[in-house]
């Protein structure tokens, strides 16, 4: 089959499995982001199979509808919010998406990011460089409230490790996942407004969807201590468009660690929160290790494969097995 893998920035599948995963099959790569319809349409004219990283690409009807060649498409991770399935149940194409269990890498880069910003890790690393002595004067974590938003596979994580720093860790999230924080034996914040205005570092891990798109609004930020640091490695659409620059030039909270944005790549520094002094920015590392690149990828070149040999894997969208 001509498959066509889309948005591998890092070069993961030569890097991590090898092409070798892919013997018999016509790859193409592209280690970019097509950002209009037309220059999609043109990447996966020919393509048979298409390989997702993540959720970069979005496959919306438009696009789908002018796929004629397209028989599958093979999604790294569970998450299929990003692609149209009735567009392509509809057009006979196969959806095979498959989770790892694996959240740990996102969970370490939370904390990484919440060190680098408390102690001003990366600043201090460039004036060394810079032939340049210390200037600054850090803030320590043992005894601090830590917030986290959302008490899934992450925000546990996350949850944690904040109590092995001697943090005072309070959850807030639906009364379920509230309810596995008691278990777990973490505090619950009073009510959300509390979440807020209490911690000293508030760490966002709640899923993307309908009811969450943008529930962190610019009041809960300016509830927030003006030494506090937001973290975001989830999703950018947690949070109102524009509102956390805003709250940052304000001065509520005082500073954030975001991995997340709402377009992206984000290429010459375009997003507005990347020049600020109190925002610390990575380009979505979250997942970008190598033990999360294996089992995400082995488990897509497996869907191919599968579906070459006649037999479909982990398909999403079962009633266009009948078409």
């Amino acid at each position: 089959m001509k498959v066509v893998v889309l948005d591998d920035y890092a070069d993961a599948l030569r890097q991590v499995i090898g092409l070798s995963s892919l013997t018999g099959h016509a790859v193409t790569i592209f280690r970019d982001t097509a950002r209009t319809a037309d220059r999609m349409v043109e990447r996966l004219a020919d393509a048979e199979a298409v390989l997702l990283i993540q959720q970069r690409s979005r496959l919306p009807r438009a696009v789908i509808e002018r796929l004629p060649k397209l028989r599958l498409v093979s999604q790294t991770g569970r998450n299929t919010g990003h692609i149209d399935l009735d567009a392509c149940t509809e057009h006979g194409i196969v959806v095979s998406a498959r989770g790892t269990g694996q959240s740990s890498a996102t969970a370490e880069l939370t904390w990484g990011l919440i060190l680098a910003a408390l102690r001003d890790i990366p600043r201090e690393a460039q004036r060394l460089r810079d032939g340049l002595w210390l200037d600054s004067i850090g803030t320590t974590i043992s005894g601090k409230t830590l917030g986290v938003y959302g008490f899934g596979a992450i925000g546990s994580l996350v949850a944690s490790i904040g109590k092995a720093f001697g943090m005072r860790v309070v959850c807030w999230g639906r009364e379920s996942a509230n309810q596995r924080a008691r278990e777990a034996g973490f505090a619950v914040a009073e009510d959300r407004d509390a979440l807020f205005a209490t911690a000293d570092v508030l760490s966002l891990h709640l899923a993307l969807n309908d009811e969450t798109r943008g529930i962190v609004s610019a009041v809960d930020l300016a509830r927030m201590k003006p030494d506090a640091l937001l973290v975001n490695t989830g999703r950018a659409g947690l949070i109102a468009p524009g509102v956390l620059a805003a709250a940052l030039a304000a001065g509520r909270p005082g500073r954030a660690a975001v991995d997340v944005f709402d377009d992206e790549p984000v290429l010459g520094a375009a997003d507005p929160l990347i020049g600020m002094a109190n925002a610390l920015c990575t380009p979505h590392l979250g997942y970008s290790v190598r033990e999360m690149y294996g089992p995400l990828l082995t488990n897509a070149t497996d869907q191919i494969k599968a579906f070459a040999a006649g037999r479909p894997i982990d398909v999403v969208n079962p009633a266009v097995l009948t078409r």
